[in-house]
């Protein structure tokens, strides 16, 4: 449509034109099996917003609450549909205007304006239209159309639309185009890959090695030959993004990576269902293929401008690099491909979350740096230094007999599976199939055989493997959970020996996890306990007569949110994370959680908190978020998440630990296994703070530091590599040196001064015993 044009003018604030009123509907194309037109937002405003970057503008429809309705403040823990959508504006969203009556074949008696653009990240030929309400004035909408038009000159010129003629806006009037049926797979559509996908795995072809001239001898790494797996399967695939790259692969014996194609595009494919691929072809020919999932381990160096990720079959596991010509190629590459590793993830539309909630997903891939004088951190002993400089390599390989007889003592048909460490008494308890082997934690920092429980029961006399141990009531006493009973916990007498109550939780809530109802309370007398359901947080007292569930100040939500692990500070904040990913944050039981943080899409299998409150550390299978809870700017600056909410511009930034793709590489190339962490630690201790942590994967024991990781080291972790795997781990409690370590059919605590920067000869040499570092060990060292 022509609309009549008028000068925009000047403002200070984020909107520049809106729609007041209208809805919001999907409308598929006819070949799609849902269903054609699906209304998104009954009742919203329609709005064009600068964004913080130069040039760039959205589309935001939000939702109205009329008077009476539940909104969705800052404040509460939102569980209802989404209040709003954003589209950054950009000429593909070829955005038109037709009215109801061009839409409705049989003629509509009162017309309303609609404002149509395309789905971009939805099946082809889907659209968004927006239906103002019949109260639109003829103003807003001439308004809102010169907006739109300078959004997109803006954002294809990067300058200013200001001096822009009617002329130069006219290349942004587009026709109103109703979605079509799509082509059959045979034939091309708009660029599409030919003929269907026939297999997801990782390929990759073999690259031509690069010739040396006779009689020299090559002074620089030369190229490598790519495993060969089979051929690239052809796909249907719509093209995504498309960059210019030159690709390099990892060599793990020099440990560094070697070109193998100085010239080359690198393609991100939607291959339907969420599910996504990338592509590296070398004059049209393909060369390497990927699925984007988690397992490539995806890592993105600005200061190179290069992305990393790996390679990874049955039998090989190789680290690629791709480097990009500028940042602008990187930075448009890696919003394709977080875009698509979130969907993927979540199946779900990156359309449908909020602005902020995207930052704060993209955040969690970059730099995280502060500067010196905001940490607020115990100095590093620099004896730490010493030792991990000055100790020899030969230390972690010796055989440490001692004792190992008494060890052999605590056996059993499984193998070790739960670690639970001592608050109070100095002892340490590993479970193994239904025994429970208890260890003294000796004088000289190593752990010393006392007893084995046998047969872990019911009261009933009904033998069970526990899924998870709690040390209760200054470790007088164990919870222990049976996974075929998740209605019940039980409490064991430790100094008897037995099982001696179960206490019966609700029958309508199976027990997801449970934990102390403050940071330290096992080191008191507090018979209570936090715990979670599928869709509820709540309190345990024993002391009650019949289901030990406290329902007065319980939190639960209408749908299953996926309660997966819960933690609580020193004051009894509460920590909550989820199957999807997300992690609730709670000043006490009953009430909405004061922040909720967005999903990642994997699920979080533990989740840790410092004393304070300040730190929030979330296990996922290949990776771990480190969150600073404090809040930064805003009416609620000094805060933590747990008392106020964050503003909806300053969530926190997320950083992900990870282990580097070439270090990776050399893992999986040894354990033929994918990476999966066991749930990451802070070392914890009355009155000390959290410095160090500590998580495991396969036979390999991994601690970070917390001062390196924020200042922007980019070796902040250190790796230890044992003869058998690891099932559990955890610091003493008191201790950020002392790891206490269960293998699959070991037990022993190891100093992580032992510990080394990762390399090829470290990552692959194992120790054959665990390890601490006694004072006669140093004396032998020596």
């Amino acid at each position: 449509m022509n609309f009549l044009r008028s000068l925009i003018p000047g403002s200070d604030t984020n909107e520049l034109a809106s729609i007041p009123s209208g809805q919001l509907f999907l409308v598929r194309g006819p070949n799609s099996p849902k269903s054609n037109s699906e209304c998104l937002v009954l009742n919203g405003a329609l709005s064009i917003r600068k964004t913080t970057t130069e040039f760039n503008y959205q589309l935001v429809v939000e939702k109205i609450y009329e008077e009476g309705e539940e909104d969705t403040s800052a404040d509460d823990d939102d569980d209802s549909d989404e209040g709003e959508w954003s589209f950054l504006i950009d000429p593909s969203l070829r955005i038109s205007y037709t009215t109801t009556s061009d839409l409705d074949a049989t003629g509509t008696k009162d017309p309303q304006i609609v404002i149509v653009w395309k789905n971009l990240t939805g099946e082809p030929g889907e659209q968004f239209r927006f239906i103002c309400d019949p109260s639109t004035k003829p103003s807003e909408l001439d308004k809102f159309d010169l907006v739109a038009r300078q959004s997109q000159y803006e954002r294809k010129y990067k300058k200013p639309a200001k001096k822009a003629s009617g002329v130069d806006l006219e290349e942004f009037e587009y026709p109103f185009e109703k979605p079509i049926a799509l082509v059959d797979s045979d034939t091309d559509n708009e660029g599409d890959i030919v003929n269907t996908i026939k297999d997801k795995k990782t390929v990759a072809t073999k690259p031509k090695p690069k010739t040396v001239a006779a009689g020299t001898k090559s002074e620089t790494p030369t190229k490598k030959d790519a495993p060969v797996t089979e051929e690239i399967p052809d796909h249907t695939g719509k093209e995504l993004h498309r960059a210019k790259i030159s690709l390099h692969m990892f060599d793990g014996v020099k440990s560094v990576f070697v070109e193998q194609l100085s010239k080359a595009e690198v393609t991100i494919y939607d291959l339907g269902n969420f599910d996504y691929w990338l592509e590296v072809t070398n004059d049209n020919k393909k060369y390497l293929g990927v699925p984007i999932t988690g397992n490539i381990n995806p890592y993105f160096n600005y200061e190179h401008m290069s992305f990393v990720f790996n390679f990874i079959t049955e039998t090989t596991a190789v680290s690629w690099l791709l480097k990009f010509d500028n940042f602008d190629s990187l930075d448009a590459f890696q919003t394709v491909l977080i875009e698509s590793l979130w969907e993927h993830n979540n199946k779900q539309k990156w359309v449908k979350i909020k602005e902020d909630e995207r930052e704060y997903l993209v955040d969690s891939f970059q730099d995280f740096k502060i500067d010196d004088e905001d940490i607020d951190l115990p100095d590093e002993d620099e004896e730490d230094e010493e030792y991990s400089k000055g100790l020899k390599q030969s230390n972690a390989g010796e055989d440490f007999d001692e004792g190992y007889d008494e060890l052999k003592k605590f056996e059993g048909k499984g193998k070790n599976s739960q670690l639970a460490v001592g608050h109070s008494n100095n002892r340490t308890y590993v479970v193994r199939d239904n025994k429970l082997g208890v260890f003294k934690q000796t004088d000289d920092n190593e752990l010393e055989f006392q007893t084995t429980i046998d047969n872990i029961a019911t009261p009933k006399g009904k033998s069970f493997v526990p899924e998870k141990v709690m040390l209760h009531t200054r470790d007088k006493a164990m919870v222990i959970q049976d996974p075929d009973n998740l209605n019940s916990l039980y409490r064991m007498d430790i100094e008897y020996g037995k099982i001696v109550d179960e206490w019966e939780v609700s029958d309508t809530h199976k027990v997801r996890a449970f934990a102390p109802v403050q940071k330290y309370a096992q080191t008191t007398d507090e018979q209570s306990l936090l715990a979670t359901s599928d869709n509820a947080v709540f309190k345990i007292d024993p002391r009650l007569s019949g289901t030990k569930m406290v329902e007065s100040n319980m939190k639960s939500y209408a749908t299953k949110v996926g309660f997966s692990a819960l933690a609580s500070t020193e004051k009894g904040y509460i920590a909550v994370a989820s199957q999807k990913g997300e992690i609730r944050l709670y000043d006490r039981l009953g009430i909405n959680a004061k922040t909720q943080l967005p999903a990642m899409g994997d699920p979080i299998t533990g989740i840790d908190v410092s004393s304070d409150g300040k730190w929030i550390l979330a296990t996922c299978k290949t990776y771990i978020l480190l969150i600073d809870a404090t809040i930064k700017e805003g009416k609620n600056e000094g805060q933590i998440g747990f008392l106020k909410s964050f503003g909806k511009d300053s969530k926190p930034r997320p950083k992900r630990l990870q282990i580097s793709p070439e270090h990776l590489a050399h893992i999986q190339s040894e354990t033929k296994k994918p990476l999966s962490f066991t749930k990451a630690h802070f070392n914890a201790g009355i009155d000390s703070r959290e410095q160090t942590i500590v998580t495991s994967s396969g036979p390999y024991v991994i601690t970070w530091s917390l001062r390196k990781i924020l200042r922007g080291d980019k070796s902040p972790y250190l790796i230890k590599r044992y003869s058998d795997n690891v099932a559990a781990d955890n610091f003493k409690f008191g201790s950020d040196r002392k790891v206490i370590i269960a293998l699959d059919d070991d037990v022993g605590m190891d100093d992580r001064r032992t510990f080394r920067a990762p390399t090829r000869e470290s990552l692959l040499t194992p120790s054959k015993r665990i390890q601490p570092l006694s004072r006669n060990s140093i004396v032998k060292t020596l």
